[in-house]
């Protein structure tokens, strides 16, 4: 149940952190104005709050594993709002990211 609850966290997380990143930008790049990047800025900070729900306890771990979600996060963010097609080196890239994340997250300890 553990990994469960640890992969729907990650999945909200990369919700809020990359849909703030890209509020932030739409303000500040796409000049959609200052309620976009209030918008992003508050998503940001759900992110930081969603990490801390985590069952691992370990800050380190949590950040290091949830650098591979960010990683496929961006590229499937990327396809749905900005019409990007990763390349095969891109997926390659992501499903290595993704192992990343299963070893340093799921792996037995002792």
């Amino acid at each position: 149940m553990n990994v469960v609850k640890s992969v729907l966290l990650f999945g909200v997380a990369a919700v809020a952190e990359i849909g703030g990143a890209w509020l932030v930008w739409q303000g500040v790049r796409e000049q959609r104005g200052w309620l976009w990047m209030l918008g992003g800025v508050l998503a940001l900070g759900a992110y930081g709050f969603v990490a801390t729900l985590q069952p691992d306890a370990h800050f380190g771990r949590i950040l290091a594993a949830y650098g591979g979600v960010f990683v496929v996060g961006s590229l499937l963010w990327g396809m749905v709002a900005d019409g990007f097609r990763p390349d095969r080196f891109d997926v390659i890239g992501a499903a290595v990211c993704l192992v990343g994340v299963a070893v340093i997250m799921y792996s037995p300890r002792g």
